[in-house]
């Protein structure tokens, strides 16, 4: 067999992993959040300054928010379950000892300080859990782009052939998920009055870049020969071209129907795709081709698992738009937000309900048709990953206010910090708002040119892939490659946030 044979082999026909084993890998990201922002807690506590030089925080975020990641989805793969543990063990050490020292330095009972603590008040701008979902979904994504070419990357961990549940499957639909949270139709004021098909044109002219770059990497990818697992979207399709027509089917919805009612739109669109798949032969159709032998003949034989997934996910997308609505509302205090993560799990854990319900049912999950249970299993994990971050935010925002001064990027501002009653006081608590140290932040970074960070991604994995045989590399030089592909892509990434360059133009 050629390499590129080979290659294709080895991401080809596999059956994905377990529900929980997804749930504790996700779990990594939001435990690694609150080990970063409760070291540089402890630092000011004891150092009596925030951590200010670019090269260190730099160092720290690479080493404690994406690293970790990195080897959990490879040579610690098997101890996958113990690692959440190992983790929250470490930080409920550091949070221990940056409450003794304030301990000592103030009487107030534990008592007190909870309900002064509930009683904070928040930024309502700023919503920093939106923020990092999206930047860890393109992190993973981007990790797992070129580590799913290695063998250290376990094969559970890759996109299933046909039903499953692999990592790389979820992350997929959370790239759909995140976009939506921060769509147009979720960040406009609902004051603001404009045209009702104004965002459908902006749209228009908006996606180009994807466009452009699905072109690009159809293109490329035809012209060296690199190897594709075509089952995964078709001949000619890829992702870019999904992205661009979810976004323009989602705005001429929204500007149909009411925002507020686009999770009505999102379970028609599931439920009456998953009735048409197993009414209609369009379920053998796309596995099989119009001839049953998997032909590959016409446009639509040719692309058929990346057009007709479009539907799963525009209900995504859809149900995403009403998550992003009901974030945008005002909770101004942690007792608000508090109550809106119950909510969020809650309504994760009625959701896998349905999950199992509609797995026994009507169809087990598959992400190559997108199918009803394909779009429950995304939702409800995007809804607890997004929790996790809720609440990693809001034990971050305890912890500032028992260390009076002391700041985390991208984390919560405390607007309004209860027993400031002094001037002095309340300077102190102000001098925590993380604004001015976003220009030290790897999150910060990634977030000011998400759709760059992605696409350098796509062309290093590419890079690597033509230059090295990666599927016979050795564990330590598998972990040298990675590092250095993450590290300068977060280099670049922190340069260009520094000198405050955004490449976007459109």
């Amino acid at each position: 067999m050629s390499q590129k044979h080979l290659k294709e082999a080895f991401i080809s026909n596999l059956n994905g992993t377990s529900l929980v084993e997804i749930s504790l890998g996700l779990s990594l990201a939001p435990l690694c959040l609150l080990c970063r922002g409760l070291l540089l807690i402890s630092y000011y506590l004891h150092c009596g300054k925030p951590l200010s030089s670019r090269k260190y925080s730099l160092l720290l975020d690479f080493l404690v928010l994406v690293s970790p990641l990195l080897f959990s989805c490879t040579v610690l793969s098997p101890v996958i379950f113990f690692m959440p543990t190992t983790i929250t063990a470490f930080c409920a050490g550091i949070f221990s000892k940056i409450y003794s020292q304030r301990k000592h330095e103030t009487r107030v009972s534990f008592r007190q300080i909870v309900q002064d603590f509930q009683k904070t008040y928040l930024d309502p701008e700023y919503i920093p859990a939106i923020t990092v979902f999206r930047v860890y979904v393109n992190v993973l994504t981007s990790i797992s782009i070129l580590a799913v070419d290695f063998p250290q990357y376990p094969r559970r961990y890759a996109k299933a052939e046909t039903y499953g549940t692999g990592v790389m499957d979820l992350g997929v639909g959370a790239f759909i998920f995140g976009n939506a949270l921060v769509c147009p139709e979720v960040r406009q004021k609902s004051y603001v009055t404009q045209p009702k098909f104004s965002n459908l044109a902006r749209q228009f002219f908006s996606v180009w870049p994807l466009i452009f770059l699905g072109i690009g990497r159809l293109l490329s990818v035809k012209s060296i020969e690199y190897h594709e697992h075509t089952s995964e979207y078709g001949v000619h399709w890829n992702f870019f071209f999904t992205l661009a027509f979810v976004r323009l089917a989602a705005s001429l919805f929204l500007a149909i129907f009411p925002k507020n009612k686009s999770w009505i739109v999102a379970i028609n669109l599931a439920v009456l795709y998953q009735l048409i798949l197993n009414t209609t032969s369009l379920k053998m159709f796309i596995l099989h081709g119009s001839n049953g032998r998997d032909t590959r003949v016409g446009f639509l034989n040719a692309n058929r698992e990346g057009l007709l997934s479009l539907f799963g996910y525009l209900a995504i997308y859809m149900a995403s738009v009403q998550v992003g609505l009901c974030l945008q509302k005002c909770r101004n205090s942690v007792k608000g937000w508090t109550e809106a993560a119950c909510f969020l799990l809650l309504t994760a854990l009625v959701l896998f309900v349905f999950l199992h319900v509609s797995q026994v049912y009507a169809d087990p999950v598959s992400r190559r048709m997108a199918n009803l249970s394909y779009c429950i299993w995304v939702v409800a994990h995007c809804l607890m990953f997004f929790t996790c971050f809720v609440v990693t935010d809001l034990v971050l925002v305890f912890t500032k206010l028992l260390v009076k001064g002391s700041s985390v990027p991208c984390c919560w501002n405390v607007l309004k910090p209860p027993n400031t009653s002094t001037k002095h006081e309340m300077e102190a608590a102000l001098m925590g708002r993380d604004s001015n140290l976003s220009h030290i932040c790897l999150i910060s970074a990634i977030n000011k040119n998400q759709l760059l960070f992605f696409l350098l991604a796509n062309v290093m994995t590419g890079t690597v892939n033509i230059l090295i045989d990666t599927i016979h590399s050795k564990t330590a030089f598998t972990l040298g490659i990675l590092h250095l592909y993450m590290f300068f892509n977060c280099l670049i990434m922190y340069i260009l946030h520094a000198k405050n360059i955004v490449l976007k133009f459109w």
